[in-house]
């Protein structure tokens, strides 16, 4: 009679595994122009999920963005092809409206979105899986938040400063009122959604998404690139650079190759790359252009995690309250930890 039970459990427990299914999505465009990893993005969850929706804008002619996703030759993606309309748009809100493209596609019980600079360790999968299947019948549970390590020029440091976020949302369930944000950082709930930029921006409507905080780790490349391809990504005309005090508004500030300051002033990373990101990491080429120690140049303004201020909140936090921000943003409400 045991193994008759343990046998039952077993198929009940299996057939409850079978029926949460799990939807990765994302949006590209010059991803390969730009140096992206959009094609290490995908590998590194493409093992749990059941389909992985990608919107490939219109690239320039010289981008081979849609060639390197179909090298990839899974089943489980579905190429969606599609344009953007920046003055639509604009303030990088094509990001998000791209991102809800992708999100309409998707037929998973768990949304898992990544952005082309983004990638999982496979050492976090499990602990990804179990955190779906422990909240999926939790209604309080809306997403599930990830810790994160932002790298900034080149493999071995990366940011802990103040002004960079800590954590975000990445998975989702499949809701339709739940919708990207801004520029597509993070999701909210929107009351109501027309998906034009006075919804995005300037009429409000939204809620903070009740997270599930996970011990897993998003890994953002987006700031490791020769300093020619940053500066090349810059002059395409991000805000968002400006906003973070990385650039004046004017393109014309910003150097033919980027600065990115003494970096021995950042963390120094020792742990493990995930393994899709290994081959990129081995042709790592441009550290004679990086700065390793030394003084800032006078010749630029300090980034924000350079100014005094900046770096005395980081202090406090990293030597006092393990990490946790002092009055920093957060995009939502943690109900839950999951160890």
């Amino acid at each position: 009679m045991l193994n008759a039970y343990l046998h039952l459990q077993c198929v009940i427990d299996l057939i409850g595994t079978q029926l949460m299914t799990i939807s990765g999505f994302t949006f590209s465009r010059n991803a390969q122009k730009f140096y992206f990893p959009v094609k290490e993005s995908i590998e590194s969850i493409l093992p749990i999920v059941d389909e992985f929706i990608v919107v490939v804008g219109d690239c320039d002619n010289n981008d081979q963005t849609l060639e390197l996703i179909e090298s990839i030759n899974s089943a489980k993606i579905k190429i969606v092809r599609s344009t953007w309309d920046k003055e639509k748009y604009p303030n990088n809100t094509v990001y998000a409206e791209q991102t809800d493209v992708a999100k309409k596609h998707c037929n998973g019980d768990w949304l898992f979105y990544l952005q082309n600079d983004e990638v999982v360790h496979e050492n976090d999968h499990k602990t990804i899986l179990s955190a779906c299947e422990k909240c999926k019948d939790d209604p309080m549970v809306e997403g599930l938040l990830f810790e994160y390590l932002h790298f900034w020029g080149d493999y071995h440091h990366f940011h802990r400063a103040h002004n960079w976020y800590p954590r975000e949302i990445r998975v989702i369930r499949n809701d339709p009122k739940i919708h990207s944000w801004r520029d597509a950082q993070s999701f909210r709930r929107f009351s109501t959604h027309k998906g034009s930029f006075d919804d995005y921006i300037k009429k409000g409507g939204t809620t903070k998404l009740k997270v599930a905080r996970i011990p897993a780790t998003i890994y953002h490349y987006g700031w490791v690139r020769p300093p020619e391809t940053m500066t090349q990504k810059a002059r395409t005309g991000n805000p968002w650079l400006a906003q973070k005090g990385l650039f004046e508004q004017s393109r014309k500030s910003i150097p033919d190759k980027f600065d990115y300051g003494p970096l021995n002033r950042l963390a120094k990373f020792a742990a493990s790359h995930p393994k899709v990101m290994q081959e990129r990491v081995s042709k790592f080429d441009w550290q004679n252009q990086l700065q390793y120690e030394g003084t800032i140049r006078a010749s630029r303004p300090k980034y924000k995690h350079e100014q005094l201020w900046y770096r005395f909140l980081s202090w406090i936090e990293h030597t006092f309250l393990n990490g946790n921000l002092i009055g920093g943003f957060k995009n939502y409400r943690i109900v839950k930890e999951l160890a």
